[in-house]
């Protein structure tokens, strides 16, 4: 599935600053990051952001719980403009992603983000965590469909992946897959999801995939809107279907990599001089 509903089980809280048309920050905090920016973005922020006009975040950071939040976002607010700014390019440098295809190796970090969306949001609707084994497994299986993409920041924590399966086991599907991708919950509105997953759609058109199907739970404003600005369509909505913090209904979303009727060609893997060139036009590589 993809980026799921923003109902959670777990306090988050964060200290932020928001770049905004002019260059000027506009500090706050919040327990939900994409929620913010998107508020921030659409004019249903503060006044100050609504004047100045938000564009993205310049600086982002975990606190441990709603009070220290507020604390650190007095701090930063009594800053002088140049450390502020300071604080920032620093964050960004750190933040950039650093683009990569996984490998075995990279199942522990893989596990153990999903994991957290399983413990703690309805991205997935499993609710028993998976092993370390039955990631070790799934991460050899998904490369023989496709590219398994990571994103990591400066230090190598894993920002976020993206991924695809077959959309069905019938021979006849061989050319539909559905797209999977999940970010670390403070990456969430920061840009790398969108990243992640224009580089694995245009991998997957190297591949020779026609179809990208994406499962969202319903309601979930914020992944349609990712969706739909990738050029998906709703083509189908299941109301009532699973259970796991409340009731949740489901969404198909559809994307066309290829149209026609003629005969398609075999899906190939694509080269990894080809990965490597599509990988450096979405972020930074090692």
């Amino acid at each position: 599935m993809s980026a799921g509903t923003e109902q959670e089980t777990e306090e988050r809280a964060y200290v932020y600053m928001v770049r905004c048309a002019g260059g000027q920050l506009y500090t706050g905090w919040t327990n939900d990051p994409g929620a913010r920016l998107h508020a921030h973005k659409t004019g249903r922020g503060a006044k100050a952001t609504r004047a100045m006009g938000a564009e993205r975040f310049a600086y982002l950071e975990r606190c441990a719980d709603r009070s220290a939040a507020l604390r650190r976002e007095a701090a930063l607010k009594k800053l002088p403009k140049a450390k502020k700014e300071a604080l920032c390019a620093g964050w960004e440098e750190k933040n950039l992603p650093r683009l990569s295809v996984a490998s075995r190796a990279d199942a522990k970090d893989i596990l153990e983000l999903y994991n957290w969306y399983v413990l703690h949001h309805t991205a997935t609707f499993q609710v028993t965590p998976s092993t370390l084994e039955e990631y070790e497994d799934w991460v050899d299986n998904t490369l023989k469909v496709a590219p398994l993409l990571l994103a990591r920041d400066a230090d190598g924590r894993l920002l976020g992946y993206a991924c695809a399966h077959r959309w069905h086991p019938r021979e006849a599907y061989d050319w539909s897959v559905e797209s999977t991708i999940y970010c670390a919950p403070d990456a969430r509105g920061c840009g790398v999801g969108t990243l992640l997953y224009r580089a694995l759609l245009e991998l997957l058109a190297a591949c020779g995939y026609w179809n990208v199907y994406a499962l969202v739970a319903d309601p979930n404003p914020a992944s349609e809107r990712i969706h739909a600005q990738l050029g998906f369509s709703c083509v189908g909505r299941t109301p009532h279907t699973a259970y796991k913090f409340g009731w949740l209904g489901l969404s198909t979303w559809w994307l066309a990599l290829r149209t026609g009727n003629e005969k398609p060609a075999p899906v190939r893997m694509v080269t990894a001089e080809q990965t490597q060139a599509v990988l450096c036009k979405y972020g930074k590589t090692e």
